[in-house]
């Protein structure tokens, strides 16, 4: 059976902090867990941003230009997180698998 999340912090510099139940810490960017959203939507967005021509300009929402922020994390059954980002985006659902591999190791 893969690590399950423990406890979770919202750090003040923004990050999230997960604690795993192997002993293990990882600290997630927001915009880094935002960009790698599990949901349909965001891939299509990046697939569609990457094959605009490069003299297009995209015009972006009060919300898109704000600093991007967690708002809350909901549990789905036993095995998952949706994350409800500032920018309204909340289609992702995280698994703890997925989740696991993503973010960077926290050293206190």
């Amino acid at each position: 059976m893969s690590a399950q999340p423990t406890a979770l912090a919202l750090l003040p510099d923004g990050r999230l902090k997960i604690d795993w139940s192997d002993d293990t810490k990882r600290v997630y960017r927001p915009r880094d867990l935002r960009d790698s959203s599990p949901d349909a939507l965001t891939r299509e967005k990046h697939s569609a941003q990457s094959s605009k021509p490069t003299n297009e300009l995209t015009v972006l929402s009060a919300e898109e230009l704000a600093p991007l922020s967690i708002k809350g994390m909901n549990p789905v059954g036993h095995y998952a997180y949706q994350i409800v980002f500032s920018d309204g985006h909340d289609s992702g659902i995280f698994t703890f698998e997925y989740l696991y591999q993503l973010g960077e190791p926290y050293a206190e």
